[in-house]
């Protein structure tokens, strides 16, 4: 059996805190340990632990790139449980990016740091299968008293039980967002408002995601509502001439990945099917890079 390699130094180390609303030694502790331990930037979240919003974690998510790594004092300053954690790192892990918690056993920038995640997920597992075990057995013990599974007061449609269904689904809503939000919402910030909703969309979906503009628009809104969000984003896209959708297309592939070769936005195009002007299934780099300075020069990117 091959024994791992050590692992790479991190580029950055970039710490995370989340921090009480009274200031405390415990506070003062935990940002003093993650320096002690060599981070080159500190991000502070204030708050209480009970609040579902972490506009800081949002943001430094986003900020984070390939090669960094990421620092807690304990798993619960950026989880609120193990299937939480593992989506966490599994989305850390996909963008080559380490995490380490000082306080517990979880450290992904080290030779064993896929088996950390592994493990976790055997956990989480294991945690979702007794769960549902024990729903099963509780539904199963309440028939047998002549009780119903759910909530009377749905089933009697009460308005009190109605209204907090409706606001545990919102709320529900906005914790999806906010821990998907690392995914998409620097698109939207790199490409809103100066580019159509379509336009956006065309850019995710083409990383992947599944996102339609009216569930994209909604989104948005709601983060905005929250305030993880800048207003601005929805701002109605101005109006330019002339109408390229092919110009608007190359200059949204370019800002969401200014690394790009112009073979590879021609590429980028003929994944959305889209064809060029003049006819024909394959675009040429001239052709690209006339749309670039058309993008250009009617301000869409800078040079």
């Amino acid at each position: 059996m091959q024994e791992p390699t050590d692992s790479k130094t991190p580029t950055r180390v970039v710490g995370y805190a989340r921090l009480s609303s009274a200031g405390d030694q415990a506070n003062d502790r935990q940002v003093d340990d993650l320096r002690a331990a060599g981070c080159d930037r500190i991000y502070q979240e204030h708050g209480s632990g009970l609040s579902q919003t972490r506009p800081v974690l949002v943001r430094l998510l986003a900020e984070l790139n390939a090669g960094d790594a990421l620092l807690v004092t304990r798993l619960d300053r950026v989880a609120r449980s193990a299937s939480d954690l593992l989506v966490l790192l599994e989305k850390l892990n996909d963008r080559e990016i380490g995490f380490r918690s000082l306080d517990d056993p979880i450290d992904t920038t080290g030779p064993l740091g896929a088996f950390s995640i592994q493990v976790l997920g055997a956990i989480v597992d294991l945690e979702k299968a007794q769960s549902a075990e024990r729903a099963r057995e509780s539904i199963k013990a309440a028939k047998a008293q002549g009780r119903f599974p759910g909530n009377p007061g749905l089933r009697e449609r009460r308005p009190e039980a109605i209204e907090a269904a409706s606001k545990a689904r919102e709320k529900l809503y906005i914790d999806g967002l906010n821990a998907s939000s690392e995914t998409w919402l620097p698109v939207v910030r790199q490409l809103r408002p100066k580019h159509s909703w379509d336009n956006v969309v065309d850019v995710l979906n083409r990383r992947g995601q599944d996102w339609t503009v009216e569930r994209l628009r909604r989104a948005v809104r709601r983060l905005v509502r929250e305030q993880l969000a800048e207003k601005e984003l929805l701002e109605r896209s101005p109006r330019r001439a002339p109408e390229d959708h092919l110009m608007k297309k190359v200059a949204a592939i370019t800002i969401a990945d200014p690394s790009l070769s112009l073979r590879g936005i021609a590429s980028e195009l003929e994944k959305m099917g889209e064809r060029p002007a003049r006819g024909g299934k394959k675009f040429q780099p001239s052709s690209v890079r006339d749309l670039l300075d058309k993008a250009h020069r009617f301000g869409l990117i800078r040079r």
